[in-house]
């Protein structure tokens, strides 16, 4: 019977997850209670698992249930991924493209690039995914991703686009309050603005430079916009690209002489993808709208 097993019993499986509930996932996925409740019943018959028990709090999910999830997830995105497709295939002028970037390029520098393009295609319609970790294209999470870093996975078409450049920056305000750091070690006696859990590709940037640690931080955020945000308050010191600071002429640059960073940009798809008009069309407008950025 598992291999009978429909993608229909695998999304009400999530709906059900998500919500807690028959009546929660019914009202999700726009049917009924009992509808949801033979598609549990079904799939669990199907897989020789029991996948919810009854609580107070509603349904709750066993462990087999919980190892399901990952797999069915993938199987959601596959679903979306292909109905994407479908639209770009019937057509030409409309469709759906799905982006992913990181919190900083999918919120500072691709809408204004988006903007054009929308100028060009007002049919397609964009949905854009911010997230800091690297999606995976092969599971069709999403049809072109902006990354700061190479691509590793093979059957997906990747451009390098160039890099872009980070510095430390601090407003103008803080600096007449506090004054400027004359070295990397005065610079542990400000007010650094950094993560708040482990970032890898912090570290890995500041490599050789100084050395990164939670504790260095008098104010910490895990979201890069955060970050940005507490900056141009006046918050403290912080990393920021080259091109964002240029729109605040109150940033004045941190020991430019001694810490600068560089990522590269990426812009990826899957090679599948090339059938698809506005997939492609959406991927030629941001490898020159990113270009630009870089140059």
């Amino acid at each position: 019977m598992t291999d009978q097993i429909g993608w229909d019993l695998y999304r009400s499986f999530l709906a059900v997850f998500r919500q807690g509930s028959l009546s929660g996932a019914a009202r999700a996925l726009g049917t009924t209670q009992p509808t949801m409740g033979r598609h549990i019943e079904t799939l669990e018959t199907a897989l020789g698992l029991s996948l919810f028990t009854r609580s107070q709090g509603g349904l709750q999910p066993t462990a087999a249930a919980s190892t399901l999830v990952a797999s069915a997830e993938a199987m959601e995105a596959a679903a979306a991924g292909l109905q994407r497709s479908a639209d770009g295939a019937r057509s030409d002028t409309g469709g759906t493209v799905r982006i992913t970037a990181s919190e900083i390029m999918g919120a500072e520098v691709l809408p204004m690039i988006l903007a054009g393009f929308r100028e060009d295609h007002p049919g397609i319609t964009l949905e854009l995914v911010l997230s800091n970790r690297n999606d995976d294209l092969l599971r069709r999470d999403a049809d072109i991703a902006v990354r700061m870093n190479r691509p590793t996975q093979e059957a997906l078409l990747a451009q390098r686009l160039g890099e872009v450049r980070l510095g430390l920056f601090a407003h103008e305000r803080y600096l007449a309050r506090y004054g400027m750091p004359e070295t990397i070690e005065a610079l542990k006696t400000f007010h650094i603005i950094g993560f708040d859990r482990e970032d890898r590709s912090a570290r890995s940037l500041a490599a050789g430079t100084i050395a990164l640690d939670r504790s260095l931080f008098s104010f910490r955020a895990d979201s890069d916009l955060a970050q940005y945000a507490a900056v141009r308050a006046g918050l403290g010191i912080g990393a920021v690209q080259h091109g964002l600071a240029a729109r605040h002429p109150e940033l004045r640059p941190v020991l430019p002489a001694a810490i600068a960073f560089k990522l590269d940009v990426w812009l990826v798809m899957h090679e599948d993808q090339r059938a698809n008009r506005p997939v492609r069309l959406a991927f030629a407008a941001l490898a020159e709208g990113l270009r630009g950025w870089v140059s």
